[in-house]
C-alpha cells in the first residue's frame, strides 16, 4: 500500500515568530512524540521526558507573560500549538492544556509577589501542574464540593478527596478548590498546593478505555497544611476563578479535539488512497469520497470556530457561551470523525495495527472532560433562554 504522508495544516499565523514556533512544534511532534505514541499508550506510559523537553523549549507557558517565564504568545498561537501536539498524541496535547489550566489561577488572579515567587518555575522550570475541582460526589455540580480548608493561624489545613484529576499523583503542583465558608459557590477558595506536601497523595490511576498514557487519579488531601500566601484570590472567590479558568480551558479542549480529528482524517485519507478494491483505490468510490469530504469540512468548521473566539479573549469580553459552543462542536466532531475513520478502514480500523481505533477511544473522553457536552448545552441554553425555572 502506498505511503501517503499527511500534509501539514495551512495555518494563518500572525507573525514570523509564530510560524517558526509552529515549525518547532511540528519537528518535536514528528521526532519525539508521534513515533512512540501507539506503543506508549498501549503500555500506559506517561511521557514525562516529553514534557521536560516542552518546558525547555518554552512551550509550557506560551500564553503567559514572559516576565514570569511565559512565552508572550497570542492565544490563537497557543491553541494551534495544542492542536499540533494533539495530532501527534492526545496525551501530550491534553497534558499541556491541563498544565496551562492549572497555571491560570495564579497567572490571572495571583498577587504580584505570588507570581514572581511561583510562576517562573511553573511555566518554564520543568514543573507539571494539575487542576483539582471535581470530586467523587461533585462532578457537573462542582459548586457542591466538600473538600474543606480550615484556617489555622497563618496556614490553611485542607482535607478532602479530588477525583478525575489529570496528572493526579505525579504533578508538581495542584490548583485546588476547597470550601472555606458557606455552602454553594460563594464558599469556595483557590489554593496553590505543592505536589510534595505532607498529607497529599494520589490513588492508583483509573483504568480507562483510552488515553491510557495520561494518568487520571483521585488526589487525597489529609490535613495538608498550606500557608495563606498560597491562597489565590480572595476568600470565597475560588468558584469564579474556577469557571473563568474553564472558559479558557474549554478552548484548549476544542483545539485538542480538532487535532485528534485531523489525525484521524490523515489516517483515513492515507488508507483510502492506498487501498485497492475492484482494481482501483477505494477513495474513488463516491460513498467514501463523501465521508472524507464531510470529515474535512467538520474539522475546518471546528478550527474556525475556536479561532474565532480569540478576539473576545483579547478584549476581555465574556465568552462562556462561545467557549461552550466550541468545546461542544469540536469534541462531537472528533467523535464523529474518528468513528468514520474506523469505518473507512473497515476490519483494519477495528484492529490495534492501525491507530484509528485508538483515536476513536480517545475522542470519547473529550466529550466528558472539563464539563460534559450535556453541561455545555445547558450553558448555551441558559445564555439563550435564561435560567431554568424551578
Amino acid at each position: 500500500m502506498p505511503d501517503r504522508a499527511p500534509q501539514p495544516v495551512d495555518r494563518q499565523l500572525p507573525t514570523d515568530e509564530a510560524r517558526d514556533l509552529i515549525s518547532l512544534v511540528r519537528d518535536i511532534a514528528q521526532r519525539e512524540i508521534a513515533p512512540k505514541a501507539a506503543e506508549e499508550e498501549d503500555a500506559g506510559r506517561f511521557p514525562r521526558e516529553v514534557f521536560t523537553l516542552l518546558s525547555e523549549s518554552g512551550l509550557l507557558g506560551l500564553p503567559y507573560d514572559s516576565e514570569y517565564g511565559g512565552g508572550d504568545q497570542p492565544y490563537e498561537v497557543y491553541l494551534q500549538v495544542l492542536e499540533e501536539l494533539a495530532t501527534a498524541r492526545l496525551t501530550v496535547g491534553l497534558g499541556v492544556s491541563v498544565h496551562t489550566l492549572a497555571s491560570y489561577a495564579l497567572a490571572a488572579y495571583g498577587t504580584k509577589e505570588q507570581q514572581v515567587e511561583h510562576l517562573p518555575a511553573m511555566l518554564g522550570g520543568g514543573l507539571l501542574g494539575a487542576y483539582c475541582l471535581s470530586e467523587p460526589s461533585s462532578g457537573s455540580d462542582a459548586a457542591s464540593l466538600r473538600t474543606k480548608a480550615v484556617r489555622d493561624g497563618e496556614d490553611w489545613v485542607i482535607t478532602g478527596n479530588k477525583a478525575w484529576i489529570t496528572h493526579g499523583g505525579i504533578a508538581d503542583f495542584y490548583t485546588v478548590m476547597a470550601r472555606t465558608g458557606e455552602e454553594g459557590a460563594r464558599g469556595i477558595t483557590a489554593f496553590l498546593v505543592p505536589g510534595d506536601s505532607e498529607g497529599l497523595s494520589g490513588a492508583m490511576p483509573e483504568k480507562k478505555m483510552g488515553m491510557k498514557g495520561s494518568p487520571t487519579a483521585q488526589v487525597h488531601l489529609d490535613g495538608v497544611r498550606v500557608p495563606d500566601g498560597r491562597r489565590i484570590g480572595e476568600e470565597g472567590q475560588g468558584f469564579a476563578i474556577a469557571l473563568s479558568a474553564l472558559d479558557s480551558g474549554r478552548l484548549g479542549i476544542a483545539a485538542c479535539a480538532v487535532g485528534l480529528a485531523q489525525a484521524a482524517l490523515d489516517e483515513a485519507l492515507a488508507y483510502a488512497t492506498g487501498r485497492l478494491q475492484f482494481g482501483r483505490p477505494i477513495a474513488d468510490f463516491q460513498g467514501l469520497r463523501f465521508m472524507l469530504a464531510d470529515m474535512a469540512t467538520q474539522i475546518e468548521a471546528g478550527r474556525a470556530l475556536y479561532l474565532s473566539l480569540i478576539q473576545m479573549c483579547i478584549r476581555d469580553r465574556p465568552f462562556a457561551r462561545q467557549a461552550a459552543m466550541a468545546k461542544l462542536h469540536c469534541t462531537d466532531t472528533a467523535m464523529k470523525v474518528t468513528t468514520d475513520a474506523v469505518q473507512i478502514l473497515g476490519g483494519y480500523g477495528y484492529t490495534a495495527d492501525f491507530p484509528a481505533e485508538r483515536y476513536m477511544r480517545e475522542a470519547k473522553v473529550l466529550q466528558i472532560v472539563e464539563g460534559t457536552n450535556q453541561i455545555q448545552r445547558m450553558v448555551i441554553a441558559r445564555h439563550l433562554a435564561g435560567p431554568e425555572t424551578r
